[in-house]
């Protein structure tokens, strides 16, 4: 079993930052690409940043400048440091991961539980 679990979460005013984690745990081979996406009240989930076990990334536009996505591999972990926040980032941040693991050939995809990020103004 494999669980993606998210911390960092929280209340911010804008122009503040916030630092979200995500780890994954359990039985796992290999994770390919880990990403964060968001969902706003009345809006559908959107990706927000991903980035490929060799370090490559990709960004929404709406975030491009302001977040920046990590991982480290030996730790199973990917970050997301989101700076100059706005009120319309305000959304509940899922991770999510393409996980092999043991003894299978195929890649599934994990989420997390979500975190809350609210942006006052």
């Amino acid at each position: 079993q494999v669980q993606l679990v998210e911390s960092g979460g929280g209340l911010v005013q804008a122009g503040g930052s916030l630092r979200l984690s995500c780890t994954a745990s359990g039985s796992i081979s290999r994770i390919n690409v880990m990403g964060w996406y968001r969902q706003a009240p009345g809006k559908q989930r959107e990706l927000v940043a991903g980035i490929t076990s060799g370090g490559s990334t990709n960004y929404a536009d709406s975030v491009k400048g302001r977040f920046t996505i990590s991982r480290d591999n030996a730790k199973n972990t990917v970050y997301l440091q989101m700076n100059s926040l706005k009120p319309e980032d305000t959304a509940v941040y899922y991770c999510t991961a393409e996980i092999r693991q043991p003894f299978t050939p195929t890649l599934n995809d994990y989420w997390g539980q979500g975190t809350q990020v609210t942006v006052s103004s």
